[in-house]
This record gives structure tokens, C-alpha cells and sequence, in this order.
């Protein structure tokens, strides 16, 4: 099974059991939603009317957690610690994964020390294990490690929630880049009858070439054939070049010594 369809149906079961419970038992919900090691989306679940309504009640903070897992990262988790449960071992884990998500969105290349200190993490061999175990065998980015240069190159990544907001600001970029798409294709399509035009004139072009060596032919093949009929005419009219036979035979004038 892959990724999206685990998503789609782990999706589908939290939804469903927070929309029937009561604002009490939520919160357990909660909590065993962010710590799943095969979740990493929360926005249909945060939409969910039963949560919403936690807003302002002794369970808001649960509200909060499910907030911070849809948009936040741990660096976001540390500053607001105080006013938050603790987290627990999958919890922490979750949140680590999200935030890693979180930076490939900006950045397709990520240094190790930025990596170690949104991590927590000390040394490269943990931060490597990280994202061996917990991030590309999970599904959830592909890439490359690169030791000599100390950086992750991400190649894919999953995506997170939207932010509140996000959705506007990621409309008008499709929207900029359908435009500059539009622009291209034409561009492309003005260059396509450009070099057809070309090849016309090309083809032209040689065509004329290909008659005018046509015509030089003939005009050599019509000399070369004048030339020899020329030469017939000379050799055979009377009193024309003697050949040799007739010049073997014909009698020597005796020459008269000069007194």
C-alpha cells in the first residue's frame, strides 16, 4: 500500500472517531492521532466541527497540539513549551519528521548544521541514522546524503497542511506560473512556424540549385555533343586531316640536290 492511500484511510478512521466523541475524550484522540507513525496530515481532522468547538474550553491546549502538528515544526514546539503537555517519545519523533518536510519545502538542499540544530541533534552519524530510518524508509522524502559536502539534497518531499493563509499565496503562484506557461507555448509555437518557414525557403532554395546544376548539365552535355560532331565533320570531308594509311601510300617527290 502505498503512501497516499495509507494517508487517505488513516485520514478517513481519525475523522470519524473525533466526530463522535465528546470534547472530554478528545483529547486522547488527539494524541493518539499525532503520535502515529503513518500520519502526517491533520487539516480534515482539525476542520472537524467537534474539534473546532474546543476552541476556548479546558481542552483548547489539545486543539493547540493538533494546530502545532499541521503547521509547526519543534523549533515552534520549544518556544511555546510552557503552554503545552509534553510530548511524548512518538510525539517528539512525529514533530521531528514534520519539521525536516518543513525546511525541503524551502530549500532542496539542506546543510547537515542547519539540519542538527532545528533537530536537536549533536553529531552527523545521528542526524544521518534520522534520515535513513525515520524519513526516506518512511516514505516521506527521497535524496541524497552527501558527506563530503555535509547536506541533504532532497529529490522529493510530502507535503505538509496548508497554513492559514498559504492557500491564497499558492493560488496566485500556479496562477503566475499558467501564465509564463501560456507565454512559453506561444513562444514555442512562433518558433515552430519560424523554422518551418525556414525549412520552405531551404527547400526552395535548393531546388533552384538543383535546376540551375540541371541546366549547366545540358548546356556542357549540348557543347560537348557539338564539339564532337565538329570534329566527325573534319575528319571525314574530302581533303580533310589524311590519315595515316592514305599518307603511307601516296608517292615521295624525289627532292633535287641544289647545284
Amino acid at each position: 500500500m502505498d503512501i497516499e492511500q495509507k494517508q487517505a484511510e488513516l485520514i478517513d478512521y481519525f475523522v470519524k472517531k473525533v466526530s463522535v466523541q465528546v470534547a472530554s475524550a478528545l483529547g486522547s484522540v488527539i494524541v493518539e492521532a499525532t503520535s502515529h507513525h503513518s500520519l502526517f496530515a491533520f487539516s480534515e481532522i482539525l476542520a472537524v466541527p467537534t474539534v473546532a468547538e474546543l476552541e476556548g474550553t479546558a481542552n483548547s491546549v489539545y486543539l493547540e497540539v493538533l494546530r502545532l502538528f499541521a503547521h509547526g515544526t519543534w523549533s515552534d514546539y520549544k518556544s511555546n513549551s510552557g503552554s503545552l503537555p509534553q510530548l511524548l517519545p512518538d510525539q517528539v519523533l512525529k514533530l521531528k519528521q514534520l519539521t525536516v518536510l518543513t525546511l525541503a519545502e524551502a530549500n532542496k538542499v539542506l546543510p547537515y548544521d542547519q539540519l542538527m540544530l532545528e533537530l536537536d541533534v549533536t553529531n552527523v552519524r545521528e542526524l544521518e541514522d534520522f534520515i535513513i530510518n525515520e524519513c526516506i524508509y518512511a516514505g516521506i522524502v527521497r535524496g541524497k546524503l552527501d558527506q563530503m559536502r555535509r547536506c541533504f539534497e532532497v529529490q522529493f518531499a510530502a507535503g505538509r497542511d496548508l497554513r492559514p493563509g498559504q492557500l491564497g499565496s499558492m493560488i496566485q503562484t500556479l496562477s503566475n506560473w499558467l501564465g509564463t506557461s501560456d507565454n512559453l507555448l506561444i513562444s514555442i509555437q512562433e518558433k515552430i512556424k519560424w523554422a518551418d518557414n525556414m525549412s520552405e525557403l531551404d527547400k526552395k532554395h535548393w531546388k533552384e540549385v538543383e535546376d540551375r546544376v540541371e541546366e549547366v548539365k545540358k548546356s556542357i552535355s549540348v557543347k560537348a555533343d557539338v564539339d564532337f560532331r565538329g570534329l566527325e565533320e573534319i575528319y571525314s570531308e574530302p581533303g580533310g586531316v589524311m590519315d595515316y594509311e592514305e599518307d603511307r601510300i601516296r608517292p615521295k617527290r624525289r627532292r633535287h640536290p641544289v647545284v
